[in-house]
């Protein structure tokens, strides 16, 4: 009789023992906010969860990397953006110098500014940095600037940007000093703003595939994220239920191996009394 009652204490403990587990794993997932918090609970769900996290740190730091490519482009297009200006006003002084009313000395002095503004074309396309990197000077019209796009490797966007500067734009020898020359600079700043109108374009169109690029990256990200949240993050309200229950059970499992130990020591009285 008294093995029987040591047999149900044992069973009694080994209750106790996995509800005060089951609790201890709610209260665990309760204030860490995971269901998975080791690989022990649940060896899948955790390999998929860290690939999928994996992919969601990556896509969050490939858009910074859109966004840094995004103020990039936007740099090198507000230094076009001067250098359409100043083109503008040496075309409009070209057109004055080519008019037969004026000396070649008034032309002169038309060319002081000419040529100023052709040297601040040129200092523009040398000294337009992004983070030390020289975006208008030519060295990017083969070996373009790679945007890391993507979460993986390869994906990235390529950028390529034309030299900017007063040759590459036709103007180095450019000049309004005689009326002839005048004359001729018209045809050259025409070239010129068309130039810097195609690069201001495809500066354009480079911003508006990193915007998109940025959009989609987010939004896959924040997808991601939800997926992931379903596979380790805890159901609050589920495990405070098996909380609730894990303790209800353990002490009830208390009160019972409470009982089961009073009656055994009752036993045990009844037959010391029997021997004597």
């Amino acid at each position: 009789m008294l093995g029987k009652w040591s047999a149900t204490g044992m069973s009694i403990l080994n209750n106790m023992n996995r509800h005060y587990g089951a609790m201890s794993k709610a209260m665990l997932r309760i204030s860490s906010g995971y269901r998975i918090n080791s690989a022990a609970d649940d060896p899948a769900g955790l390999a998929i969860s860290e690939k999928m996290r994996a992919q969601i740190r990556g896509l969050n730091m490939a858009a910074k990397n859109i966004q840094d490519g995004i103020s990039l482009v936007q740099t090198a297009e507000g230094a076009l953006n001067e250098t359409h200006a100043m083109i503008q006003r040496m075309r409009e002084l070209a057109v004055e110098a080519a008019n037969d009313t004026l000396t070649d000395e008034d032309r002169q002095q038309l060319d002081l500014e000419f040529q100023e503004l052709k040297k601040e074309i040129q200092r523009i396309s040398s000294d337009t940095e992004f983070n030390t990197k020289t975006l208008l000077n030519g060295d990017h019209e083969k070996d373009g600037i790679k945007i890391q796009a993507g979460a993986n490797a390869g994906q990235h966007i390529e950028l390529f940007i034309n030299g900017m500067g007063s040759e590459a734009l036709g103007l180095k020898d450019v000049s309004i000093a005689t009326r002839e020359e005048a004359d001729q600079a018209i045809s050259s700043m025409d070239d010129a703003l068309k130039r810097v109108s195609t690069e201001r374009s495809r500066l354009g169109a480079y911003q508006n595939r990193l915007e998109h690029a940025y959009n989609a990256n987010v939004n896959t990200a924040e997808n991601l994220q939800a997926a992931e949240s379903r596979i380790r993050d805890a159901d609050i309200a589920k495990e405070m239920m098996n909380m609730v229950k894990a303790q209800i059970l353990m002490q009830a499992s208390q009160y019972v191996l409470a009982m089961h130990m009073q009656q055994a020591q009752s036993i045990l009285k009844l037959l010391e009394v029997g021997k004597k």
